[in-house]
């Protein structure tokens, strides 16, 4: 049975005595040592139950875990205890598809802020894409600036995906030795010219070179259906469309130009490929049109390894509220309609579903190259600085939602009218995404042995969308505005606290993010 938060509010599990001898054995060391986080709610081993968490903060690992609330005096007197009953204890969320843009578009995006934004909203770890910074992933050499591009500034900690864009087969190999995550490639034009999309012979090359790695294969599947079997390979080119529909502010004429037919027909191409790799895991990212889930149902059933993803933005925006010019709302696959969006709901919630994982794709660049109109960014509560009148144009618009860091309390807001629980939410962007970048074995669970990363979060508190709330460089979100339930209240990393909203928040601090370059397993 799924709870919705009125009906457990008041019925917490009753706390075990307390063991009054036992914990010292345990937590022999300095009171400065440890830090302790306790609750009467807490998700653990997948369900909702009270527990008191011990993280040593040498190693930053969780080396205690009790099912039931130990009072400060069970520990040395001094230890950094915090009962935050009735708020829930969360494993920190991964967010598996993270733009961070740095070096190269850090005007758009950076470490600093883009993991501070993350922190904000509990997530404690990121992957960031191969794309949109400069040079991308898609080389040892282009990770490595990355890598040293990264140094100092992460609050989170932080993973990198490499990328497949035609040539570089021999450079995938040796990414894996370097540590990322997975592979990301499109197979449609990227939006940036350093990241061209990809041929079926150049994913056929990538699976065969990736066929026994440990990593996952992704893939941005869109591309425009041929007109005729003989079309072959140029269908991978993205154009625009040759004849809109209708005006260029309108989102039906941006809607009508990327259709369900783009998604099924790659991921269908993509299946097709999948023989030559049958042991690699495959991934559809940010998956939009439940058209094709289907094709995806299908395929497991026979056998394939594939999974998917969807995001926040398609759990709780819709098409047909979408105003003219509003072209915040705008991302590759786009938003599309309420049922169709409720179709993605009710996969979500099957046990046996295709879509596996929810995360935020946060996309963010400078707010003028979203070009709003006034009537936009003069609205109440959705002002947006430093930008001239534009034409809210969705054509010429970059595409991207920005939104790293509110993806837990928007998939909490609209999963009210779902039914769905905190279990489902940690595993859709706790325990899910982390195995899916192969990171199972520490992060995404709230166990022994696993890094005492966690988020305190009240199910109960609001906060609307303003500046305060969007961390990440650039202010130009759809949520700007929104009335958002469910509040972070810490963020801890590691057995460290780096951001306490009822405090100073990131305070004197320094970023404590750690950078995953440990090669998957």
């Amino acid at each position: 049975m799924t709870l919705n938060p009125s009906t457990y509010r008041h019925h917490y599990p009753s706390p075990a005595p307390s063991p009054p001898h036992e914990i010292n054995h345990i937590t022999g060391t300095a009171a400065n040592s440890i830090a302790v986080l306790a609750s009467s709610r807490a998700v653990l081993e997948r369900r909702l139950t009270a527990a008191t968490i011990v993280i040593s903060q040498a190693t930053g690992k969780i080396t205690s875990i009790f099912h039931s609330v130990l009072q400060a005096s069970d520990f040395p007197p001094g230890t950094d205890y915090t009962d935050h009953s009735p708020h829930i204890l969360l494993p920190g969320l991964v967010d598996a598809h993270v733009h961070l843009n740095e070096p190269g578009r850090t005007e758009w995006e950076g470490f600093w802020t883009g993991t501070r934004a993350a922190a904000f909203g509990g997530v404690t770890t990121v992957i960031d894409m191969p794309l949109n910074a400069i040079p991308p992933t898609t080389t040892v050499a282009g990770l490595k600036e990355k890598v040293q591009a990264a140094q100092g500034k992460c609050w989170v900690d932080v993973g990198f995906y490499g990328g497949i864009v035609p040539g570089n087969p021999t450079e995938l190999r040796p990414l894996v030795q370097e540590g990322v995550r997975g592979f990301k490639g499109f197979l449609i034009d990227s939006g940036v010219p350093e990241f061209p999309a990809v041929s079926s012979t150049d994913i056929a090359l990538a699976m065969a070179a990736l066929a026994d790695e440990p990593t996952t294969l992704m893939f941005h599947a869109e591309t425009i259906p041929p007109i005729a079997d003989s079309v072959g390979d140029d269908v991978q080119q993205s154009l625009p469309p040759l004849a809109p529909i209708g005006p260029l502010d309108e989102y039906a004429t941006f809607l009508a130009s990327r259709p369900s037919s783009f998604e099924t027909y790659a991921i269908a191409e993509i299946l097709s490929l999948a023989h030559i790799a049958p042991n690699l895991p495959l991934h559809i990212v940010h998956l939009s049109a439940t058209e094709a889930i289907p094709l995806l149902r299908e395929a497991i059933a026979k056998g394939v390894n594939i999974t998917a993803e969807t995001c926040f933005h398609y759990l709780s925006l819709a098409a047909e509220n979408v105003r003219n010019g509003d072209t915040r709302h705008k991302c590759c696959p786009p938003i599309r309609s309420q049922s169709n969006q409720d179709g993605l709901w009710e996969e979500l919630m099957q046990d046996g579903g295709c879509i596996k994982t929810v995360v935020s794709d946060h996309s963010p660049c400078t707010p003028n190259l979203k070009l709003l109109p006034s009537s936009i960014t003069n609205a109440k509560n959705n002002i947006v600085a430093g930008l001239e009148d534009g034409k809210g144009d969705f054509f010429s618009a970059w595409g991207g939602v920005s939104s790293v860091g509110l993806g837990l309390s928007i998939l909490w807001t609209e999963g009210q009218r779902h039914g769905i629980s905190i279990e489902d939410v940690v595993k859709w962007c706790c325990k899910n995404t982390a195995k899916q970048v192969g990171l199972e074995n520490e992060k995404g669970d709230l166990a022994l042995g696993f890094d005492g990363d966690v988020a305190i979060f009240d199910d109960e508190g609001s906060f609307m969308v303003g500046e305060g709330a969007m961390l990440f460089r650039n202010k130009c979100s759809p949520y700007q505005g929104m009335m958002l339930q469910g509040v972070v209240k810490e963020t801890w990393v590691r057995g460290q606290r780096i951001w306490n909203r009822e405090g100073s928040g990131f305070g004197k601090g320094v970023p404590r993010g750690k950078l995953l370059l440990e090669r998957r397993t």
